[in-house]
């Protein structure tokens, strides 16, 4: 029985002893022990092409063949550029136009990015090393130090002895960029001053406002205040040119109460019992303003938030656009429809056009 109970007690004393020592440990900080030692950089292991020259040569041509295809996919594209153009409401011409060329620039990139990682894996120097950074600029010695690391670089990945491989590279970074020049020249007018082409649309004296798509006319009498629709001019449907023509002719037209309207003199006569009519066209970057308060009387272009007043002649009252929406004239034919006094007194779309 005393057995027991001095066992007991061990076993007590143990018991509170292990949760002391749990407490402990789990209140404490972690200890790193001090006699792990570093165990320094891998071995280093040579590739093939660091033992074998006839490998080192034959990954010297791939690289330089990958450099010459990304050369050939740019000129590719730029010959389908102009072997395949795009014509006007032909989708077929589209589709040419963007296989072809793609197959192209995939061409150029897959040559570019395949052959650096080619080369870097397969002839550049590949020891490990260490680079100690400083938060601070080096000194004099330092300095005079990283030029020697470049020149080692330059030693090591063999950018200046290897000449066919640099200049492959060089001719395929060269040629990359071409491709995206030439589209970027495509999407302005290739014979025609921009600005000229801004400042005429298909809107002349006597053109009905229809709706856009159905081309229906439009009465002053179907305008309720409070409401807004999208406006095409008449016979645009059936313009050989349609999609380019609607970029520059589409309105928007609304109806407020004619008391609310500010109107500046000299544009008395444009507007008709409070319809008004404004391109829909931003002139911030030729967004679709397409989106109309009817509360606060404001139009908002959904790509870059500039707002419009349409009390104020569509004054910009936020967002990047630099001028106020143009005003289209319009006034009742006998028939009651709503029609054109003339075109834009000024050119649609972005401001950044030349307007010399």
């Amino acid at each position: 029985m005393a057995h027991d109970e001095v066992s007991g007690a061990e076993s007590s004393a143990s018991d509170s002893s292990a949760v002391e020592t749990s407490r402990t440990a789990s209140t404490s900080t972690a200890v790193i022990a001090s006699d792990v030692e570093n165990p320094g950089e891998p071995t280093h292991r040579q590739r093939v092409t660091d033992t074998d020259p006839k490998a080192a040569r034959r990954a010297q041509r791939s690289i330089y063949t990958l450099f010459y295809l990304s050369i050939a996919g740019s000129v590719f594209a730029l010959a389908a550029y102009m072997a395949f153009p795009i014509e006007n409401e032909d989708v077929g011409s589209v589709r040419l136009n963007t296989l072809f060329m793609g197959i192209g620039i995939a061409l150029a990139l897959f040559g570019i990015g395949l052959g650096a990682v080619h080369w870097a894996k397969a002839l550049m120097y590949d020891k490990e090393g260490i680079d100690i950074r400083h938060p601070v600029q080096g000194s004099d010695e330092t300095r005079a130090r990283a030029v020697e690391i470049f020149d080692e670089a330059d030693r090591e990945s063999g950018f200046g002895r290897r000449t066919l491989i640099r200049n492959s590279l060089i001719g395929a970074l060269i040629a990359f960029p071409l491709p995206g020049i030439v589209l970027f020249r495509g999407l302005a007018p290739q014979d025609e001053d921009p600005a000229e082409l801004l400042s005429h649309t298909m809107w002349k004296k006597g053109a009905r406002l229809t709706l856009d798509p159905s081309g229906i006319p439009v009465r002053a009498s179907d305008i309720t205040i409070g409401s807004v629709f999208h406006i095409i001019p008449e016979g645009l449907n059936d313009a050989p040119d349609r999609l380019e023509q609607k970029a520059k002719a589409a309105v928007l037209l609304m109806r407020l109460n004619p008391a609310d309207l500010n109107i500046s003199p000299g544009r008395e006569n444009w507007s008709y019992d409070g319809i008004v009519a404004y391109s829909k066209i931003c002139t911030h970057v030729g967004c679709p303003v397409a989106l109309y308060e009817q509360q606060t009387h404001h139009l908002l272009c959904p790509c870059h938030q500039s707002t419009f007043d349409v009390v104020n002649e569509c004054q910009v009252i936020f967002g990047p656009a630099k001028r106020p929406l143009p005003q289209l004239p319009i006034e009742v034919d006998s028939e009651g429809y709503l029609v054109a006094q003339s075109d834009f007194n000024e050119p649609v779309g972005p401001s950044f056009w030349e307007r010399s």
